[in-house]
C-alpha cells in the first residue's frame, strides 16, 4: 500500500493533513520514502516504572515522548519475556508459535515463522537489533537482522558479571568498568549513522531494568537497592534521550517513528506502585500487572500530541502495525493474530481491537477492559483495574456480566481450540514439560 492509499483508507481527513504537514516541516522526509523506525522495549519495564503513568519515577525522556506523541492506557504483553518478544516479533500468540514460556524457545524456528525484519527488510528497511535476544532459538541474524549486538543478562560493569557479548557473529569482551548498555547505545547510534539515507528499522530491547540492579555509571557509592532501582529506570531514560539526541543531530527525527514499550510487568522490590496505590500482580503472573504494560508512539508532526488513547492493544498488533506505516506486504502462508493500530497514529482509531488475550504456560485470559474472563471460566469486573479485579460469581444475573462471559468465552474457545505446532490444543500444551 503507497502512502496516499494508507491515507485514503486509513486516516480521517484531520490525519492526513497531519501527515501531509510532515513533508513540508522534515528535512529527512522524501516522496516515497517511508519513515524510519525505532522500538525501544524496556526489559521488565510495567505500567509502574515509569513517571508518565504515575508510577513515580523520574523519566522526562518518556515523558516526553508522551507528550509529543500517543500513550496507549491499556497494552497487553504476556507475562513473560520470552513468549511477549516472540509474540512481538510474529504476531501471533504462543498458542500458534509453540513458544508458551521461557522453557519453550526450541519450539520456534525460521522455516515455520516469519518475524518483523525480514517483513520490512522486503520493503527496502535496513534492519538491526541491539540487546537482549531474549528465550528464542537462534540469534537475530537467523531471524533476518542485517546487523546485531547481543548478550544475556543484565545492564552491567565488568567484572560484574560475564562481559561477553556478540557483535554480527563475533565474540567480544567488556573491557573493565565499561558498562554495556553504553555499550549497546553505541551500537544503535553507529547503525542509524550509518543508514541515515535509506529507511531503517532498530530493534532496540534494552537492558535495563532487568535484575541484578546494579549501579549505573550515575549512581552514587553506597546506593541501597531501592535508589539503584530508580537510577536504572532513570539511566534507561537517559539513553533513550542520547539516542534521540542522535536522530536529532543527523535530521531524522522528524521522519522517524519512535515506538517506547515494556516487554511485561514490573519486577521491582515489592509491588509496583501508580501514584502510590499498589497495582495488582508483577511478571510472571496472569493478573493485570503482568501483562499490562506502557506503550507510547511518537512521530514529529503526525502522531496527536499528549493523546491518551484508550484502546486496546497487544504484542501480536505490532507486526501488522509497522508493516503498515512501512508500506510492507504481510505474510500469507499462516494465520496473524494482529489488528494494526496505525490508523491510530494519526487520528481516532476506526476500529479498536475489540479485545486482548494472554497466555502463558498454559493458562490464558482475555479482556475488553471492562470484565476478564480466564482459562478456567473465572470473570472478573475490571473496574478498578489494574489495582483490583473483582470476581463476579458463576451464577450472576447482571446482564452486562452475563452478555461478557458469552462473548469472551468465544473468544477463548476459538483460541483453545487451536492447535500448537500440529499438536493437540489447549489440553496438550498444558502436558509440555514447561
Amino acid at each position: 500500500m503507497n502512502r496516499r492509499d494508507f491515507l485514503a483508507t486509513s486516516a480521517t481527513g484531520l490525519a492526513a493533513a497531519a501527515w501531509l504537514r510532515l513533508g513540508s516541516r522534515s528535512t529527512a522526509a522524501t516522496p516515497g520514502r517511508p519513515p524510519n523506525i525505532v522500538f525501544v522495549l524496556g526489559d521488565d519495564v510495567g505500567i509502574a516504572d515509569t513517571g508518565v503513568y504515575g508510577g513515580g519515577f523520574t523519566t522526562p525522556t518518556i515523558d516526553a515522548l508522551a507528550a509529543g506523541g500517543t500513550r496507549f492506557s491499556h497494552c497487553y504483553s504476556t507475562p513473560l519475556c520470552g513468549p511477549s518478544r516472540c509474540q512481538l516479533l510474529t504476531g501471533r500468540y504462543p498458542f500458534r508459535t509453540g513458544l508458551i514460556s521461557n522453557n519453550s524457545h526450541n519450539a520456534v524456528a525460521p522455516d515455520r515463522e516469519t518475524m518483523i525484519p525480514t517483513v520490512m527488510k522486503a520493503a527496502g528497511y535496513a534492519t538491526a537489533s541491539v540487546g537482549k535476544w531474549g528465550q528464542i532459538c537462534l540469534g537475530p541474524r537467523e531471524w533476518g537482522f542485517d546487523e546485531h549486538l547481543v548478550f544475556q543478562g543484565s545492564g552491567h560493569y565488568w567484572p560484574r558479571q560475564d562481559p561477553r557479548y556478540n557483535v554480527n557473529g563475533e565474540a567480544r569482551r567488556l573491557r573493565v568498568r565499561q558498562y554495556l548498555p553504553d555499550v549497546m547505545h553505541q551500537f544503535a547510534v553507529d547503525f542509524v549513522t550509518r543508514q541515515k539515507d535509506r529507511p531503517f528499522l532498530l530493534y532496540y530491547p534494552m537492558s535495563h531494568i532487568h535484575a541484578p540492579i546494579l549501579e549505573t555509571p550515575d549512581s552514587k557509592p553506597g546506593a541501597n537497592p531501592k535508589q539503584l532501582y530508580a537510577d536504572n529506570v532513570q539511566y534507561m531514560d537517559k539513553l533513550i534521550g542520547k539516542l534521540l539526541d542522535e536522530l536529532e543531530r543527523l535530521k531524522l527525527r522528524d521522519n522517524t517513528l519512535v515506538i517506547f514499550a515494556g516487554d511485561n510487568g514490573t519486577a521491582r522490590f515489592g509491588p509496583g506502585l501508580i501514584d502510590g496505590q499498589p497495582i495488582h500482580g508483577r511478571k510472571g503472573s496472569m493478573l493485570e500487572g503482568g501483562a499490562r504494560v506502557p506503550l507510547i508512539a511518537n512521530w514529529p508532526g503526525v502522531t496527536p500530541a499528549g493523546r491518551i488513547l484508550d484502546d486496546l492493544t497487544d504484542f501480536s498488533d505490532f507486526l501488522v502495525t509497522l508493516a503498515e506505516v512501512g508500506e510492507a506486504k504481510l505474510p500469507t502462508d499462516r494465520p496473524l493474530d494482529g489488528q494494526s493500530f496505525a490508523p491510530a497514529l494519526l487520528g481516532p482509531n476506526a476500529k479498536p481491537r475489540p479485545w486482548c488475550y494472554v497466555e502463558l504456560t498454559g493458562r490464558s485470559y482475555v479482556t475488553d477492559r471492562q470484565y476478564k474472563l480466564t482459562g478456567d471460566g473465572n470473570l472478573f469486573d475490571m473496574a478498578k483495574a489494574p489495582f483490583a479485579e473483582i470476581p463476579v460469581a458463576a451464577d450472576s444475573k447482571d446482564e452486562a456480566a452475563v452478555a461478557a462471559r458469552a462473548r469472551l468465552q468465544a473468544v477463548l474457545a476459538d483460541h483453545q481450540a487451536r492447535p500448537w505446532n500440529g499438536g493437540g490444543g489447549a489440553a496438550a500444551r498444558r502436558n509440555q514439560n514447561i
